[in-house]
């Protein structure tokens, strides 16, 4: 069911005067309320962690920042889209590898964890200080800092993937005396983030213990799973395993989660919140516009409208065509795999050859965030929003990360087989031809060994979660995108479309791996600029 309670409330927590003792020489600033005044019920703390999540929604300040412009369009399997190279010009940069500092997606998204971190701190803060009573059981309130220390890991996880080491606090910055620190290293951003998801799997609720209209809020499964995929990113392996092995024992095959039997229910509104949703960002029906409002001004999603295609057959329905899938992510399915026709639109011979579909060599469009349901896409509650929530983690991603963390660690390539075939065996019995799709080792030419099993698991990964924002960040953990995405060389960049690869700059390894620290932020807080920018 579509979940509305934990973003109705414009988030408190950016409402509250962060203050000390007034002195007898100053007057309450009238309309503001004191933090001793608002934590005075259940409620109101609920209302803080509400706002903890808010963040996570924002699509849209000065620019359209939603985190596959990145993990998407920066990878092999995206091209920017929109309607012509000219349309959106710090995506294009984003795609070509000419991203500067000044790059406003990478602001906005820069800025909007970190209010995300901000309310969390005051969250931890607060909540613990508050006393148990009728309107707050220990338990929930429990739960409520395991939500927050599990939102400040996430957003602080985002933002290390994106810039490398970041500047770290974990209290509530009160006055303009403390709020200016260094970058810290990469090891002591992961060594938060794991702390964060350490104590909130310790807080967190099973997902079967919430109540329906609570479905969305982080669990203890999100936890774990989080757990496993902090430490892949640091290579970690051993710790991977058993924070993936704790998932796949006590969740997944405990009946928390399970994948659905039709894999396009994960991208629909009836799917929200499902068996396989491990996390998701919630969204909700919105009739409001959030032009010149900067963040969070509305509740509806910005992807429906961005990724669908500029079909003019759509009429009324039609969107603005980014997001591109390429032809090499195209190529990437095996012949019979149902998930690349629910994953790729491909227009009509007649359709394509429109200056606006076609982009740059690429007539495909994304399938999966743009609220298809029986080969329809509805109208939108407003001209530009959509209510279809997006999935950050599913339980088949946690099952390759698992599968990833069992070969990795050399703990076991048995298990590492099982979860594999968990995820592909939903898409055999989808498949047409009962031939298509054959288990390990018996496909795309790969051996019974550790490095084919790497193969294919990379290979999985990428088809399974094509178009869902992972394929840039996977690319870079396991040290590859220079591999890949090289121009000249690479096994994407030299074959793409050459209307294609005339745009592209040449990747730079050791640079190109990370973006730029947004340079209004240096300037705010002086600090040291990624290699190269």
């Amino acid at each position: 069911m579509k979940i509305s309670n934990i973003f109705k409330t414009c988030a408190p927590a950016a409402l509250l005067m962060l203050t000390a003792c007034n002195s007898w020489l100053s007057e309450p600033t009238p309309g503001v309320t004191g933090l001793d005044e608002f934590f005075t019920s259940g409620a109101a703390c609920e209302q803080v962690v509400n706002g903890c999540y808010a963040p996570l929604a924002w699509e849209f300040n000065k620019t359209y920042f939603s985190e596959w412009f990145i993990g998407d369009i920066a990878s092999d399997d995206a091209l920017k889209g929109g309607q012509n190279k000219a349309d959106g010009s710090d995506a294009y940069d984003i795609d070509n590898f000419k991203t500067n500092a000044n790059n406003g997606i990478l602001l906005d998204y820069y800025r909007a964890k970190y209010m995300g971190i901000s309310r969390c701190n005051l969250a931890i803060r607060e909540i613990a200080k508050y006393q148990p009573d009728t309107t707050l059981t220990v338990e929930t309130q429990n739960r409520m800092i395991g939500e927050a220390r599990f939102l400040r890991g996430f957003y602080y996880f985002q933002l290390v993937r994106v810039f490398g080491g970041v500047p770290l606090s974990l209290d509530v910055i009160e006055s303009d005396a403390n709020w200016r620190s260094p970058r810290a290293s990469v090891s002591d951003i992961y060594d938060a983030i794991v702390a964060d998801f350490e104590a909130a799997e310790k807080l967190l609720w099973a997902k079967s213990a919430y109540a329906p209209e609570d479905l969305g809020r982080a669990t203890r499964g999100a936890a774990r799973a989080m757990l496993c995929k902090a430490n892949l990113y640091r290579k970690n392996y051993d710790e991977a395993y058993k924070w993936g092995k704790k998932f796949i024992d006590e969740e997944y095959n405990a009946g928390e989660y399970s994948l659905f039997t039709n894999y396009a229910d994960n991208f629909t509104l009836a799917g929200e919140n499902g068996s396989e949703s491990v996390f998701e960002i919630q969204y909700m029906a919105d009739p409001t516009s959030d032009y010149g409002e900067g963040f969070g001004f509305t509740r509806g999603t910005f992807g429906a409208i961005l990724t669908r295609p500029r079909l003019d057959s759509m009429g009324s329905n039609k969107g603005w065509g980014w997001n591109h899938p390429t032809q090499n992510l195209f190529d990437e399915y095996e012949a019979g795999d149902p998930r690349r026709e629910l994953t790729i639109g491909v227009p009509s011979a007649e359709e394509a050859s429109s200056v606006e579909v076609n982009y740059l060599g690429s007539p495909y469009y994304n399938m999966k965030v743009s609220q298809v349901e029986n080969n329809m896409y509805p109208a939108l509650d407003h001209d530009s929003r959509g209510a279809l929530n997006y999935r950050l983690v599913r339980a088949s991603d946690v099952l390759l990360l698992f599968a990833e963390a069992a070969l990795e660690s050399g703990k076991s390539e048995t298990e590492a087989k099982w979860a594999l075939e968990q995820v592909r065996s939903r898409a055999r019995m989808m498949a047409s031809d009962s031939n298509a799709l054959p288990e390990f080792p018996n496909y795309l030419g790969y051996s019974n060994n550790a490095e084919s099993l790497r193969k294919a698991i990379r290979h999985e990964r990428r088809v399974e979660l094509a178009m869902e924002g992972h394929r840039w960040f996977d690319l870079v953990r396991w040290g590859i995108a220079a591999e890949v995405m090289d121009k000249d060389n690479g096994s994407y960049g030299k074959n793409e479309s050459a209307e294609a690869r005339e745009e592209m700059a040449s990747f730079i390894k050791g640079k190109h791996e990370l973006f730029p620290i947004p340079s209004e932020e240096i300037a705010l807080n002086p600090m040291e600029q990624n290699n190269g920018y």
